[in-house]
């Protein structure tokens, strides 16, 4: 909430002081508000349950809403350097007194909740995330706050398109990684942190597998691990057992990858259910 309620004092401060490094900031800060709002919508749409028609849910909505996330900062962050570029050539002057106390109160404002999520942002990626948005607002507050000293102290007003220029790169750094990232997840391309050859392997290193093949690795929706195998079982064994074997795979595959959707089809050299039902089948005929 206090993110988004300083993106709007950025706004009414860009316009009031002239400062294009406040608007500039004000757009990067958009990216961490959007951010925000899409977990809370991500968080109500995982709510829905599966229909007919959408069997898998509703979870890659928020993906599709990333990916125009990501263009939209891209937009913005052409308009922020076009108008730079042009106020380089013919500065314009600001209010530095103005802009510097902006800037510092940003600085206060993600600094504070930078602190805030690093303290729970070990072992989650999501907090991670959030957190690396937050310090890099804050380098934007520095950047205003440096529009601001420059004006004031040496009187130059070309500080303020310089630190705009600057922000604008920290725009599309978020921008192509967002990009990139729901690219990954609409191409089920296997997740970040995950590598499916070792895997692969740590299902074939268990107990009473004797090969793994079309295996395939995707996310299902936009960070949740999903998996399917085909596992070949060792020895003979009931149909039974061998469920119980697929599920004992299954807490494996949750404990040590995290992967909490796994889809195994188990294979047996020879099932004794199956032998039993050929043998009857036999039998009546």
């Amino acid at each position: 909430m206090a993110n988004a309620a300083f993106l709007g004092v950025e706004v009414a401060g860009g316009v009031a002081f002239g400062s294009l490094a406040l608007f500039a900031d004000a757009a990067h800060m958009i990216s961490d508000v959007v951010a925000l709002a899409m977990a809370y919508a991500a968080l109500r749409i995982a709510l829905r349950p599966p229909t007919e028609r959408h069997t898998y849910g509703f979870g890659r909505t928020e993906v599709l809403v990333a990916e125009a996330n990501g263009v939209l900062l891209l937009a913005s962050a052409a308009v922020i350097v076009y108008e730079a570029i042009r106020r380089l050539g013919n500065p314009e002057p600001i209010t530095a007194g103005g802009v510097l106390v902006i800037g510092v109160v940003g600085l206060l404002v993600n600094g504070g909740s930078a602190w805030v999520v690093g303290r729970n942002a070990h072992g989650n990626l999501n907090m991670r995330g959030a957190l690396w948005h937050l310090a890099s607002d804050a380098l934007g507050s520095l950047a205003v706050i440096a529009a601001g000293i420059g004006a004031a102290v040496f009187d130059t007003d070309r500080i303020d398109s310089i630190a705009s220029l600057f922000i604008a790169v920290l725009i599309v750094g978020g921008a192509w990684r967002l990009l990139r990232e729901a690219t990954r997840v609409l191409l089920e391309a296997v997740p970040a942190d995950l590598d499916a050859a070792t895997v692969r392997q740590a299902l074939c290193d268990e107990r009473g597998v004797d090969a793994v093949h079309h295996l395939h690795l995707w996310t299902s929706g936009s960070e949740h691990a999903a998996l399917s195998a085909h596992v070949v079982l060792g020895g003979e064994m009931s149909l039974h057992a061998a469920q119980l074997r697929a599920g004992e795979l299954k807490r494996m595959l949750d404990e040590r990858f995290g992967i909490d959707h796994a889809t195994l089809e188990v294979e047996c050299h020879a099932c004794v259910d199956d032998e039993v039902h050929t043998s009857e089948n036999e039998h009546q005929h």
